[in-house]
């Protein structure tokens, strides 16, 4: 097994930089779905299949039976222009893969090819998941669940390269993984004016303004100190010029929780809020509140098993315990039909420079990480399908 995973190293690495050099939005990943099918077809001993537009999945069914483990990669890119200066940057102009998608396909890729391998000593089932979309709510995820990718299956695993973790980390986090992701947009209706007699208008400038400070309330004095919550305001757009007080003023941003209870209660504290403020000045408002990607759950006996496999693969000082990442991710999609595991493979190296995070024009990889994703998923299939 190990002559097979150093033979795929360095094509894991061409990979990689094939998909970083070629980069495709959410939901627009023609031709990266087409260079993954492509390659798998060519390995052989597998099916593949399309089953939505810009997706890929491949089924390697050992000859004797057994368990159905999935394994998923994200595949798009970010409207980012890319700083790097790489041999393989970005050929495409305000798009990059900023966020790793481009190295957990690779990845996956290679766990594919090793795995083919060994399809007649094989009991069970793999199932290689390449999952379009995985930037945009409502996710790419939500549509392969639809589609029935998940039927069958008994175990779903991720990793997700963190150039935030340190180089020949593996992070695991027990329980609750990572944040849900909910977005909202609020409208305000005043009444417009002239600058110079502010008191003939109903200005939601100002009233906008008093929204933002006081939902931060909110995480510090409604909901338990103790509770992990944020809630961030990222856009307010008001106004066209300097002496006119608008009508009307929109603001977006979204909510991250850690529990499904406080996740249903924020956007009631939220409304009554921005209602009293409103009623207040005389201004009426539109609040939508949006639900987007769930929290992930690791499952207790699938992380027992990869902390093990972690331990006995890399070393017991390779694994780190960890709080769950505020970040949110659509793998709750699949981990919410089976048992799962999501893990963070570290990528961080400030001797190479590789400090930057994770949706910014500088962000890179140490490309060794691809190799302990690689033995990773390798070691997870060895250790389920290879009994």
């Amino acid at each position: 097994m190990d002559k097979l995973i150093e033979s795929v190293e360095k094509e894991v690495i061409g990979w990689r930089r094939h998909f970083h050099q070629n980069p495709e939005l959410s939901f627009e990943e023609t031709e990266t779905s087409q260079f993954i099918y492509d390659t798998l077809l060519s390995l052989g001993n597998m099916t593949v299949s399309r089953p939505t537009k810009t997706s890929v999945v491949a089924r390697l069914i050992g000859a004797k039976p057994g368990k159905v483990i999935a394994f998923r990669a994200d595949i798009d890119a970010l409207p980012i222009q890319e700083e790097n200066d790489l041999s393989y940057k970005s050929k495409n102009d305000g798009v990059m893969h900023a966020c790793g998608h481009d190295g957990h396909a690779a990845v996956l890729l290679g766990a594919a090819k090793i795995m083919s391998h060994f399809k007649e000593e094989m009991s069970g089932e793999v199932r290689f998941i390449f999952q379009h979309a995985e930037e945009i709510p409502p996710g790419g995820a939500y549509e392969m669940v639809k589609a029935g990718v998940m039927e069958g299956v008994d175990e779903v695993y991720a990793i997700h390269i963190m150039a935030l973790a340190p180089i020949g980390k593996i992070d695991v986090a027990s329980g609750i993984a990572s944040s849900g992701n909910d977005a909202f947009k609020i409208k305000i209706q005043g009444k417009g004016g002239h600058s110079s007699m502010p008191n003939e208008a109903i200005d939601p400038i100002v009233i906008g303004s008093e929204i933002v400070s006081n939902l931060q309330h909110i995480v510090s004095r409604q909901i338990n100190p103790y509770e992990r919550v944020v809630v961030s305001v990222t856009k307010f757009h008001a106004g066209d010029t300097y002496n006119i007080i608008p009508d009307i003023v929109e603001l977006e941003g979204s909510v991250r929780t850690f529990k499904p209870e406080i996740r249903k209660e924020i956007p009631v504290l939220m409304e009554r809020i921005i209602k009293g403020i409103c009623e207040a000045h005389g201004a009426t408002y539109k609040f939508d509140y949006n639900y987007g990607y769930d929290m992930i759950k690791n499952n207790e006996d699938v992380t027992k098993f990869v902390e093990e496999t972690i331990i006995n693969t890399f070393g017991a000082d390779k694994l780190r315990i960890t709080e769950p990442m505020m970040a949110s991710e659509d793998f709750s999609a699949f981990a919410n039909e089976a048992p799962g595991c999501f893990v963070i493979v570290g990528a961080k190296n400030e001797e190479k420079g590789i400090i930057y995070p994770h949706h910014h024009p500088r962000f890179n990889i140490d490309e060794n990480s691809l190799n302990i994703a690689l033995e990773y998923f390798v070691s997870i299939a060895s250790g389920r399908v290879l009994l």
